[in-house]
């Protein structure tokens, strides 16, 4: 993003992002726990924030660790429900429609994660050479990912390895079926200083 600041807090339609993120789930269950990983040096900060906005849904701060892995292995000494969802700080633009679809997928069936079809072609690289790969078995894959309490404790003792891009990818490493439901568009992670226009646009 090239800011000074962690882009969770970078303010868009008068609201740090986080913020946004948060209010999804608040707003689709109020009684939801709701539990953040942030960086110990920046904790202060967002105290700060949530004070000058006024802000008071509900959340508990946890400290991250130096990977993701690790931020979300110490939230989980924290969950108190059967269904847990790991969903990114800055998709602020999930709509409840995705986190009622993936979360009673996770109750039927263990694990729900939002997904999308591919839109362009797609092709693949190879010894220097590049090859048409059909579209049609590729999947985008977004956040909330929904998993039963002990499928998700589970796959969190395997140790942390560079090739855990995300829960899901973890979950089935640990020997459990990623059950896909559909998710929406919007839901981008923001990451450039373009989808920071997409996303003011959206929540405009």
């Amino acid at each position: 993003m090239g800011a000074e600041i962690p882009k969770q807090f970078l303010e868009v339609s008068g609201l740090p992002i986080l913020m946004h993120t948060i209010r999804c789930f608040y707003e689709f269950n109020p009684s939801c726990q709701i539990i953040v990983t942030l960086p110990s040096d920046w904790k202060e900060y967002w105290e700060d924030l949530r004070h000058s906005h006024h802000f008071t849904i509900p959340h508990r701060i946890v400290d991250g660790g130096i990977e993701r892995y690790d931020s979300i292995k110490n939230a989980l000494r924290f969950c108190s429900h059967k269904i847990i969802g790991v969903h990114d700080g800055v998709r602020p633009l999930v709509n409840t429609v995705t986190i009622e679809r993936t979360l009673l997928s996770a109750k039927e069936n263990g694990s729900g994660i939002p997904t999308l079809p591919l839109k362009e072609s797609l092709r693949k690289l190879k010894d220097n050479e590049t090859y048409a790969v059909d579209r049609k078995n590729y999947f985008t894959v977004q956040t909330p990912q929904f998993f039963q309490e002990e499928i998700l404790l589970n796959a969190y003792e395997i140790p942390f390895h560079a090739g855990i891009t995300d829960d899901a990818s973890l979950v089935e490493e640990a020997g459990y079926t990623i059950f896909m439901t559909e998710g929406n568009e919007e839901n981008i992670k923001i990451t450039t200083p373009n989808d920071l226009k997409f996303a003011a646009l959206f929540l405009k």
